[in-house]
């Protein structure tokens, strides 16, 4: 038996034992409480596995190549935040970078060094807090407004110069619906009844 309090109306719930799919809602306004997802930690682990490996691509790869007739220059993730740099544009290069390159990086390896230990039935060093920063993070993510931006840039620059997407375009797309996938499969209730179990036990 569990006590949560209602995300819309603030009243606090005694909630059973859900079985599979069952759903938990609020007495009073009808808000959803609680939906537990099967398999949870383990879909949550694989889907940061491949977030990791299609960030590593997706900065280690040419992302677009600019061809003007037998130039071709080709691009980086991180090529505009250093020409917003070296233009002047400081902090505009600061929150790109944070928002498109640290933020879905700390939020993958901080995921992967809480649930891997929570698999094996372990509680990583700091790991409520972290799992508590990740809540706060999760706003910065805006790898899906970077997206629309090179898309804009795309169409105006098509008449301009022959566009040739590189290998870190498929794995960036890919990475965008991981983390989408992730956002889903991920049980932030089990997370915390888990760590806090796991570490009633160790005292």
């Amino acid at each position: 038996m569990h006590v949560i309090a209602c995300h819309e109306c603030d009243l606090l719930n005694r909630v059973p034992h859900l079985p599979a799919r069952g759903v938990a809602c609020c007495a009073r306004c009808g808000g959803v409480l609680l939906r537990p997802k099967p398999d949870s930690i383990d879909r949550s682990l694989a889907l940061v596995c491949a977030g990791l490996i299609l960030y590593v691509a997706a900065n280690s790869f040419p992302f677009l190549g600019l061809k003007s007739g037998s130039l071709v220059n080709e691009t980086t993730l991180a090529t505009g935040v250093r020409l917003l740099y070296d233009q002047g544009l400081r902090g505009l290069a600061a929150l790109v970078a944070i928002t498109c390159l640290v933020v879905p990086a700390v939020e993958l390896i901080t995921l992967l060094y809480v649930l891997l230990p929570l698999k094996l039935n372990r509680v990583a060093w700091q790991a409520p807090r972290l799992f508590r920063l990740l809540g706060h993070l999760k706003s910065w993510s805006m790898l899906d407004v970077f997206t629309l931006g090179i898309l804009v840039t795309l169409v105006k620059l098509g008449h301009m110069v022959e566009i040739v997407p590189g290998i870190s375009v498929w794995a960036f797309g890919g990475l965008i619906v991981v983390l989408a996938a992730l956002s889903a499969a991920l049980d932030r209730h089990e997370v915390w009844e888990r760590l806090g179990a796991l570490t009633c036990k160790a005292r």
